[in-house]
């Protein structure tokens, strides 16, 4: 099965002057969401501009791609996995990397999202607005009741990120009922790496930005995994992270649906 012949039915483009986001509806559509992953996962000093990031979940997903209707250029693109209720998450990407028992006993459908990204110079925040589009069209269309995924960090090393890995320890963890528990070979525990102190008012070094992404979720009252996972293949870390869509501030909802519309 492909993400082109299953029983979802597609959810339609939006549309904002001449940006466009869709999902993908071809191979052809697929390989250009894969070709900008590649370039953007590998950075601009990639040689290989026919490269593409392509993985066994690819075929399992939805793919969304943000264009330029008029140049045809892919600015941003995105996949989602629809599950029918928390028994089916063993499927998804991150149970690779977290054991996420607890979630099995969640009762409506959720979404996995992942692989978001935007091209490099792409900062017309509309790009990004009209990706939430669709993701809230799609949420609202089927009652999903989660939204979760691993959001990354750039690099293995978290010491740059003390600071903000302190503030997800502090505020942002996930519920007991729900909390991910320890399952990759490689993961740094907050609790473990805050024990050291760093001078976060004083080192640059310890005070790099949250990912925009992660920040995003946070904005929607999601929450974080009390772990990081070390990713040595696509040379990041990254937290499981889940947003509960009726606990998403209803002002953000508002404004999402306005979007979406």
């Amino acid at each position: 099965m492909t993400a082109f012949d299953n029983k979802i039915a597609p959810i339609p483009a939006v549309v904002k002057g001449r940006l466009q986001a869709r999902m993908a509806a071809s191979a052809q559509d697929l390989q250009a969401a894969q070709r900008l992953r590649h370039q953007m996962f590998t950075g601009p000093q990639s040689a290989d501009s026919g490269a593409l990031d392509a993985d066994d979940f690819d075929p399992k997903c939805q793919h969304v791609l943000v264009e330029d209707t008029q140049s045809g250029a892919v600015l941003a693109c995105f996949r989602f996995l629809h599950l029918d209720s928390g028994a089916g998450i063993g499927i998804s990407y991150s149970a690779q990397f977290y054991d996420l028992s607890k979630l099995k006993t969640y009762a409506r459908p959720m979404l996995e999202i992942g692989r978001f990204c935007t091209s490099f110079g792409a900062n017309d925040p509309d790009i990004v607005r009209l990706g939430w589009a669709m993701l809230t069209r799609y949420v609202d269309t089927h009652g999903i009741g989660m939204m979760f995924g691993c959001s990354s960090f750039p690099g293995n090393d978290t010491t740059p990120y003390h600071a903000a890995l302190a503030l997800l320890q502090k505020r942002h963890l996930a519920p007991q009922c729900w909390a991910p528990k320890r399952k990759a070979a490689e993961t740094r525990n907050f609790a473990e790496l805050l024990e050291t102190p760093i001078q976060t008012s004083s080192s640059p070094q310890a005070n790099r930005p949250m990912p925009s992404l992660l920040r995003t979720y946070l904005g929607m009252g999601g929450w974080v995994s009390d772990h990081a996972v070390i990713d040595r293949a696509l040379g990041t870390f990254h937290v499981f992270t889940g947003v509960e869509i009726a606990n998403i501030p209803a002002r953000r909802a508002q404004l999402l649906r306005a979007d979406a519309r």
